[in-house]
Parts: structure tokens; sequence; C-alpha cells
């Protein structure tokens, strides 16, 4: 048997339920090193497992498994999972941020998820509506709080955490999805509001962070996920952030400036970003692939070994769990209070 693979540095995704002969392929190529699902992947818990135990077979390594599981309009996987609200919700229930971010966690994790993309970390501005009731408040010292009891509840299910989107997209109106978005604060308007949430969350030993398409042409010339200014300088040295960053999808118009795919890869990389996120195109995803060079890099090894799941329970375990049954009742009563 040949030396397993390390986790290689670019995400990538699968067309549908399951998985085809140049996915297997370009899974198993060295600078895979992890897969996101969207709901177009997604019938039920049963395929779920199925198609995630294909990906992982496919490959002779660790793989991650990634997916967006917020809860209100960013859910990618529903039926047989709990309807979660939107963030915005606990304000008016804080004492179910935290059950509400086991709930999350422990249902993914059953059916082989590793983690999922939360919490949001972004401070709601009333200005953008791609963030909007995403963002757990618009006062920065709540969003702190509840973002963080979202997260303890995660960690208590053996599930890291990855904060989103550094140093803060709540106060730009554009969606980034579709074209590069312009904040044209100061450096330290930002680090009065934006940061404080990813301050608090680094020093309680967040896992991973992903920077914004977002631009601040006040503090900075590129993007932040092209930045080396806001990861290397702001996140890794003035916040102490030691664990993942991983790039927002560079399929996305935001990223469009950078060039074409393998530039976008390139810069991102150098910037810092130790995952590219290369989704909804596979041709992109095999330049991306090709493009890099291969290369071990123990530190950001470690680091995204630290995202890998630690499920407790088996999914026909965790049905028949009191907490879980508990929580899933109390949650969807939050839900259909905010609905």
């Amino acid at each position: 048997m040949s030396k397993p693979l390390p986790i290689g540095p670019v995400m990538i995704d699968v067309a549908g339920l399951t998985l085809t002969g140049q996915e297997q392929e370009m899974l198993r190529h060295p600078n895979t090193g992890a897969v996101i699902l969207f709901a177009r992947n997604y019938q039920d818990p049963t395929q779920a497992i199925e198609l995630i135990a294909a990906i992982r077979a496919a490959r002779n390594g660790t793989l991650l498994i990634a997916v967006d599981q917020e809860g209100g309009r960013v859910q990618r996987f529903q039926n047989g999972f709990t309807r979660l609200p939107p963030a915005a919700a606990y304000l008016a229930a804080p004492e179910l941020a935290e059950p509400a971010g086991w709930l999350m966690a422990a249902e993914l994790l059953a059916v082989g998820v590793d983690f999922s993309f939360a919490p949001v970390l972004d401070i709601d501005c009333g200005v953008s509506q791609i963030i909007g009731d995403r963002s757990f408040a618009s006062d920065a010292r709540q969003a702190t709080q509840l973002s963080s009891a979202f997260r303890r509840g995660m960690n208590a299910a053996g599930m890291a955490a990855t904060g989103k989107h550094f140093p803060g997209h709540g106060a730009v109106a554009l969606d980034s999805h579709l074209t590069l978005p312009v904040d044209e604060r100061d450096l330290d308007s930002i680090r009065a509001k934006d940061l404080m949430p990813f301050r608090q969350l680094i020093s309680e030993g967040l896992e991973g962070i992903m920077p914004a398409h977002v631009l601040y042409p006040a503090i900075d010339g590129n993007p932040a996920g092209f930045s080396a200014f806001w990861i290397q300088q702001v996140l890794r040295q003035e916040l102490a952030f030691n664990g993942v960053v991983f790039s927002d999808d560079l399929s996305m118009a935001g990223a469009a400036g950078a060039g074409d795919f393998p530039d976008r890869a390139k810069l991102a990389q150098q910037a810092g970003c130790d995952m590219l996120l290369v989704c909804n195109n596979p041709a992109a995803a095999e330049q991306v692939l090709e493009a890099l060079p291969i290369m071990d890099n123990p530190v950001r090894e470690q680091r995204l070994l630290a995202m890998q799941g630690r499920r407790q329970w088996q999914r026909s375990e965790l049905l028949t769990n009191a907490q879980w049954q508990q929580t899933v009742t109390l949650i969807q009563q939050l839900s259909d209070h905010h609905a």
C-alpha cells in the first residue's frame, strides 16, 4: 500500500448524489484536501452517509468534508435534519445559542461531515442583504457572546468552528458572490466593532477563519482573502490566530479581480490562505489542482487536522439520545416562533 497522502490545500465539490469516475480521480490528486457538499449533493441521511463514505474511500489519506449549515437561509441538509433558525433568532433566546450549535454539529457529525462553516461573526449593520439575519446581532458585544456560545456547543459535540467573514462583511450592501463589495471604513472603525467577535473567539481557541471577498481600500489594495496585510499582519500577528485560514470560494465574482483561477489560487496562498475553495466549476478546480506546486507543509497540515470531526454518535444512536430529543424540541419551537 502506498504511503497515505497528506491533506492537500484545495477544497473541491462534486456534482450530484453519487461520485463520477472523474471526481474520484480529482479526489486522488495530491493537492486535494477537502470536499464541500451542497444541497444538490443531499437527498436524505442514508444517501449522505453513503456519498461521504465513497468520497473518503476514493482517497488514500485524510480528507475533510464540509458543508454550510448555519441555519435560516443557509442550511444545505434539510430532509431528516432539524431546521435551524437564522443566527439573529438567538437574540430573543440567548440560552439556546449553545444548544443549537451542539445540535447542528451532532447531526452533521453523525452522517460523517467534519465541520460546518459556522458561526458567522459579521456584525449586522443594516445594509447587507446577503448577511442580514445570518448575523447574530447588530451590537458587537451581543454578536460576540452569542457566536461564542454557538461555538461552545459545536465543540461540545466534537466539531471545530470556522468564523466568517473576516474582518467583517456586514457593512457592505453588495453580494460578493456577484460582484466585489467595497467597504470604505478605516482600520480603527473596523477594529473597534467588526473585529470584536474575531478577537474574542480567537482567544477562546477558534479553529478556522474565512476572509471576506470584500475590498477595504482605505486599508489595503487587495480584497481581504488575497491580502497579506489582513491575513498575516492583522489575523496572524495582531490577533495571534494560528488556526486554518480558508479562502472564500475562488469562483465567486468578488475574487475575479485577482485573475484566472490559478492566479487567484496562488495569490490567496501567498497572502496566507491554508485551504482554497473552488466550487461549482470543475474545470477551474482541475486547473487549480494542476497549477499549484505539490509540497509538504507540516504546519498547514497540523492546522487542517484540527478541523477533523470527532463523532460521538452514529445517527441511529443520536436519534435515541435524550439530549438530542430535548434540544430538537427547543430549537423547533424557536424556529417556529421566528418564522
